[in-house]
């Protein structure tokens, strides 16, 4: 059961418009803050989110940290 409200295009525009005012506005922020993070696709009735591949910030632990390469996390011990 999908429990999305519909959206007109104009509300996505309105939406994609409010979220990059809201990333830009702030203090020494840039284009780069507003750049999109996730890709959204359906497919067979799922909603499926990605992270996209040139999203500069990233969940999880980061690069160089034990959490991100288990093999480091082993020698250190």
């Amino acid at each position: 059961m999908n429990h999305t409200p519909a959206h007109s295009q104009d509300d996505e525009v309105t939406s994609a418009e409010n979220r990059h005012d809201q990333l830009t506005t702030a203090p020494d922020a840039t284009e780069a803050d507003a750049a999109p993070r996730i890709e959204v696709s359906e497919h067979d009735g799922n909603t499926r989110i990605d992270i996209a591949p040139e999203a500069a910030v990233r969940p999880g632990p980061g690069p160089g940290m034990p959490e991100a390469d288990p093999e480091d996390a082993d020698s250190e011990d």
